[in-house]
């Protein structure tokens, strides 16, 4: 049994009901689906910011009603943690200057401990990380 970690890319189309990634989403048992911390990491950050900077009423009903749908949402799902052996797995990947972006390295970090496969539209920069397998069920 494969297990899948979805990516931040992948979760936002989902929650947004694109039809492929919902499709092959369902395609699979939930056991062998996950997140890691640092997508919920970067979604709620988006919101929270939204927060800090709304100013119309509109605005604020709007951001806490995204970060109360947001985590809803995640609440099902399996959460990977950023533990010690994937900081040191990260530290690693950041030694080979791959030249991707932290939070990505740090989501092929937690992805590479659990010798999983990554669900992303970011094949470009995550096709850098070496033993990485990356899918696009978005295509």
């Amino acid at each position: 049994m494969n297990l899948y970690v979805l990516d931040t890319d992948i979760m936002t189309l989902l929650r947004h009901h694109h039809a492929r990634v919902c499709q092959n989403v369902a395609s699979h048992p939930a056991t062998e689906l996950a997140v890691t911390v640092l997508t919920i990491e970067e979604q709620l950050s988006g919101w929270y910011r939204l927060l800090r900077t709304a100013k119309q009423p509109p605005q604020v009903v709007r951001a806490y009603q995204e970060l109360a749908d947001a985590v809803q949402f995640f609440g099902g799902w399996r959460i990977l943690s950023y533990s010690a052996p994937a900081i040191g797995c990260y530290d690693r990947l950041k030694a080979l200057k791959l030249t991707v972006r932290k939070t990505d390295l740090r989501i092929a970090a937690v992805t590479l401990e659990h010798s999983a496969v990554l669900v992303t539209r970011n094949r470009r920069d995550f096709q850098r990380v070496p033993n990485l397998i990356v899918e696009d069920w978005a295509v």
